[in-house]
């Protein structure tokens, strides 16, 4: 997934911060993420090499 695809595009911090900008930028938006970790998507879950979001459930049954 990119980066875009996992933002809270609706979290205050991400509209505060203006990062609808860095959508397209990969890079950026990672650092955004560093810088604001409440903008990701969560929870993620992690199995061995791969990871999903938790959203919706159905992505863990997925995963495991």
């Amino acid at each position: 997934m990119r980066p875009a695809e996992f933002v809270r595009k609706g979290e205050a911090m991400f509209k505060e911060n203006n990062l609808k900008d860095k959508l397209e930028d990969d890079k950026a938006l990672f650092e955004a993420m560093n810088q604001f970790p409440k903008i990701m998507e969560r929870p993620i879950i992690v199995r061995g090499e791969k990871a999903v979001l938790g959203r919706p459930p159905e992505n863990i049954l997925d995963l495991i």
